[in-house]
């Protein structure tokens, strides 16, 4: 993916039980929480992380997609 560009959806993936579902991606906030629609569990970002599409998802949250992977984003 090119800097500049901006993919709405991504896919995340609950790392305790594999559930995948598609999700669009908020673009005014970052998601820290995502109730997992297979095992009812909450994930949280991994250390280091944003938020849950930077961590489990396909493609990373917005801010990251458009400024490139050293920006820091939900600051």
């Amino acid at each position: 993916m090119s800097e500049g560009t901006f993919i709405p959806q991504s896919i995340l993936t609950c790392p305790l039980c594999g559930a995948v579902k598609s999700e669009t991606m908020p673009t005014n906030a970052c998601q820290f929480f995502y109730d997992c629609t297979g095992c009812g569990a909450l994930l949280r970002p991994k250390a280091g992380d944003c938020c849950v599409f930077c961590s489990y998802g396909t493609v990373p949250c917005p801010p990251i997609q458009l400024a490139g992977p050293d920006a820091s984003c939900c600051t």
